[in-house]
């Protein structure tokens, strides 16, 4: 019984043991991924939709832009949003210009729209 106790109490440390592990894992590939985003060197700034004022919408666009090698957008896919504001973020994102890499690379870019514009 005493045997039986021990092993349940060491198995109970290494599975604790080994999920505190895991989130420093998740971390480093977090952090990997952050450095490999590239730098904008051209921002344009989406035109905020008349439509979308005077509803008085609000709100995040997010979209998920494939950039070639030399830095200009090559696709876009909106991630999510308000289908009133999408457009005016895909318009003004398509102009964006990226530092250039050595590869062609996925970008995750937010645009929020505040009703401030």
């Amino acid at each position: 019984m005493k045997n039986r106790v021990i092993i349940a109490s060491i198995g109970l440390a290494l599975l604790l043991g080994g999920s505190a592990v895991l989130p420093l894992k998740m971390s480093a590939q977090d952090a990997a991924s952050e450095a490999a985003k590239r730098k904008v060197r051209t921002r344009v700034t989406p035109e905020y939709p008349a439509l979308a004022k005077q509803m008085n919408v609000t709100g995040k666009v997010k979209i998920e832009a494939t950039v070639a090698a030399d830095g200009h957008v090559v696709n876009t896919r909106v991630v999510g949003g308000s289908p009133l504001l999408v457009n005016a973020a895909l318009d003004a994102l398509k102009k964006w210009h990226f530092e250039p890499g050595p590869k062609e690379t996925t970008e995750i870019v937010e645009f929020a729209f505040s009703g401030q514009e």
